[in-house]
């Protein structure tokens, strides 16, 4: 006796191919294409559409916006005071050769900190510049800053009690012996001012929001910048450059940051760039078409499976053959009974049971009962699954 298996499903001569075509693609993300199109569209008739203006400047004299200094720098034009604008440490050390002036130093992002400290005069420097250690080695910064707020003077220095509160904070400062400390702030001052060796005031603000156009009205801010810097002399008020210099600037030994390179480092860019072209060609490769290999024999597959149950015959597997005609059975009637694949026999049971009018029982004895006890009952049981899925089929 042969038992017949669920035939393998043989792989017809044509294929679709299952990556997506340029088609398929365009249809899936054109709604998303036109959008983003859309939004592109929109900012460039924004930019093209808003009236030219260049970017904020902070504390710059030549600034209008709300961020610059243009404000305070027109009210001491208006009493007298020279305000000579520079971007470069050799312009400000150019105009102290003119006669005594007071440098304001408002950024040194580009500047030679130690090129700037040997210009002679007070100076003045607001907020926490890169460098103020070597422009102010006598004045002590904490490292946690304070809130920018209104605060009292608190002090004896001229400049800051006349003027009364103002809007300062930022940097947080120690004075050395004999400083004039004004405006607590945490442990320490928002001011300081005191006499250098050479005999000149250099005065430290630790932070610059009460000389812009937008803070100069409140409070005694404008008093207070007008105290510090209009004391009747010149003022070379040193800004970021507009166009900044080139990076590649020499090193303390006059040898460039290229120079400074070791030599493998460019062998380590070198392996590092082939390594990542090797990753992105292994992630990145496509299967290609399905190779066919020839066989030197074709077996039809109703021989294969006769073959298969003559050898569950010799070996008297008939649990084994149960199970494959159960498997195959459940496999076909899970998707015409409009179940989800993994559906648990009770589920299996009770919708059959509903389609066909069966006894329940038979059916969950037929489909995942016993093995049968010898070959007449194997012979039942692939009868009575054939009928069943027949049922299905034909309703």
């Amino acid at each position: 006796m042969s038992v017949i298996a669920p035939a393998p499903q043989a792989t017809g001569g044509g294929s679709a191919p299952a990556s997506p075509t340029a088609r398929s693609t365009w249809r899936a993300s054109r709604v998303i294409v036109l959008l983003g199109l859309v939004i592109v569209l929109l900012a460039v008739a924004g930019v093209l559409l808003s009236p030219q203006r260049g970017p904020s400047r902070h504390l710059d004299p030549a600034d209008t916006s709300l961020a610059g200094s243009k404000a305070l720098a027109e009210l001491l034009r208006a009493r007298g005071v020279q305000v000579d604008r520079v971007d470069s440490v050799e312009a400000a050390a150019g105009k102290a050769a003119s006669g005594d002036r007071l440098l304001l130093i408002t950024d040194t992002t580009y500047a030679d900190e130690h090129r700037l400290a040997q210009i002679p005069g007070d100076r003045l420097i607001v907020g926490d510049l890169p460098g103020l250690g070597v422009l102010a080695p006598e004045a002590r910064t904490r490292r946690e800053p304070s809130r920018v707020r209104s605060r009292d003077p608190l002090c004896g220095l001229p400049a800051a009690t006349r003027a009364g509160s103002a809007y300062v904070g930022g940097l947080v400062l120690n004075g050395p012996q004999g400083a004039a400390s004004c405006y607590p702030a945490g442990e320490g001052y928002s001011l300081v001012s005191y006499r250098t060796a050479a005999g000149a005031t250099t005065t430290v603000v630790g932070d610059g929001e009460f000389m812009t156009n937008l803070r100069l009205p409140e409070d005694g801010n404008a008093a207070l910048a007008l105290n510090l810097i209009g004391t009747g002399r010149p003022v070379t008020w040193l800004v970021r450059p507009e166009t900044p210099p080139p990076l590649d600037l020499p090193g303390s030994e006059g040898k460039s940051m290229y120079d400074l390179m070791p030599d493998s480092v460019p062998w380590a860019i070198l392996m590092a760039c082939l390594t990542v072209a090797l990753v992105a060609f292994w992630r990145g490769r496509r299967l290609g078409p399905v190779v066919i290999e020839k066989l030197p024999v074709v077996v039809r597959a109703a021989e294969t499976v006769e073959g298969r149950g003559r050898l569950y015959r010799a070996r008297r597997a008939r649990q084994r053959a149960a199970d494959s005609l159960r498997a195959g059975t459940i496999d076909r009637l899970t998707p015409r009974l409009g179940l989800a694949q993994g559906a648990g026999p009770h589920e299996l049971v009770a919708a059959l049971a509903a389609r066909i009018a069966d006894d329940p029982q038979g059916i969950g004895a037929a489909l995942y009962g016993p093995p049968p006890a010898d070959d007449a009952g194997l012979v039942a049981l692939a009868g009575y699954l054939d009928s069943i899925e027949r049922q299905v089929s034909e309703l």
